[in-house]
Order: structure tokens, then C-alpha cells, then sequence
């Protein structure tokens, strides 16, 4: 990362002091490990599944395929081509920043740059903010959230910068829009039929 200008490098790693030195507590400690842990969430993805299946049947298990799919390209896009070219090291395999971590969950042998988690849920997101419509919007937006907050666990908890987890989320958004778009394009999901008897009528 030796290429980008210094007053970013600088702005970095000064959000990333505050966010994982100043303002750490115990509390913190003890809940933001879960907000990045996958298990946390299986719920909610049981709940996404059923819900669009439930709704849109058919369409929904095409859209269970788009979701999947955007999962696994923003994971290739993020893990497997960028994080190779940029080598990154993690802040918690830092050396320079060794006496300022603070362990509560392990590092990983990874590169750091881009996040795959960020990049991941905001994909995620994003897709369901395309795609989810006519009232449907308040999940994906909801769900947004939930990016937001597993992006700041995994800077939190040190095996991220702050730069690491903006670069994956707009990484996220442009593959989430893209997938939403494609699935839009063939598959529109259809409006409920409740909101459909509730539109006004045109005579």
C-alpha cells in the first residue's frame, strides 16, 4: 500500500487508533466479537430464505440463486484477485502496530485489503435493496445496518483498517447493484398482490 499518498495512509491509521485503541471497553469487547461471527446471522438468512420463497415462489428460488451468486462473486472479487495484488498486511500481524493491538479474536493469516466481509454483506445488501420492492425496502435497508455493523467489528477487533472495510463495502455496493440489476432484468419480482388491490384506479 506503499503507493497510496500518506495523508491517507495517515487518515487510516489514525480512524483506526480511535475505533480499536481509544475507544475500546469492556462491553464492546464482549458483543462485537458476535456482530462478524457467521453464526450470529444464520437466523436471519434462514429468515431471507423463507421469506422470499414464501412470497415469490418461483422467482424466489431464482432469487435464492442471484443472492448466492453475488455472495460468491463479490468473495471472489474481494479474496481472491485484490487481496493478492495490494498484500496488505492485517493490523494485528502488523509489526509496527504491535504494542497497540488489543487480541479478542484471532488474527488469520490473510491479506487485509480489501475487506471480504465488507465487501460480502454489502453485496448482499445492495442485491436486496435492488431487488426487494414495492414496500419490501425496509429489510434490505435494515439490512444495511447490518453491514455497517459487521464493518466496524472486523476494524474493532483489528484484523481490518478502516480503509480495508470502505474499499470492500464500495466493492459490495457496485457487484449488489449489478446482480439486482441483472436479476431485475429477467426476473422481476412480483408486486404483492395486496398493494396491487390497493392501488388506486386509473377510471
Amino acid at each position: 500500500m506503499a503507493h497510496l499518498p500518506q495523508q491517507l495512509i495517515d487518515w487510516d491509521l489514525q480512524v483506526w487508533r480511535y475505533l480499536h485503541v481509544e475507544w475500546r471497553n469492556d462491553f464492546l469487547d464482549a458483543v462485537v466479537p458476535y456482530l462478524r461471527n457467521q453464526w450470529t446471522w444464520a437466523p436471519l438468512y434462514l429468515f431471507l430464505l423463507l421469506f422470499v420463497v414464501g412470497n415469490f415462489k418461483k422467482k424466489g428460488w431464482l432469487w435464492c440463486l442471484f443472492f448466492l451468486g453475488t455472495f460468491a462473486l463479490a468473495d471472489q472479487v474481494s479474496a481472491h484477485w485484490l487481496k493478492p495484488l495490494f498484500q496488505r498486511a492485517r493490523p494485528c500481524n502488523d509489526a509496527a502496530l504491535a504494542k497497540m493491538i488489543h487480541i479478542i479474536v484471532p488474527c488469520g493469516s490473510g491479506y487485509s485489503f480489501p475487506s471480504s466481509h465488507a465487501a460480502n454483506h454489502f453485496a448482499l445488501a445492495f442485491f436486496m435493496l435492488v431487488t426487494f420492492r414495492f414496500g419490501r425496502k425496509w429489510i434490505a435497508w435494515s439490512l444495511v445496518i447490518w453491514a455497517l455493523l459487521v464493518s466496524y467489528a472486523q476494524v474493532y477487533v483489528g484484523v481490518h483498517f478502516p480503509l480495508d472495510v470502505c474499499c470492500g463495502a464500495l466493492i459490495g455496493i457496485i457487484i449488489g447493484c449489478f446482480t439486482g440489476w441483472l436479476f431485475n432484468l429477467k426476473f422481476k419480482l412480483i408486486q404483492p398482490l395486496q398493494l396491487q388491490e390497493n392501488k388506486p384506479s386509473a377510471y
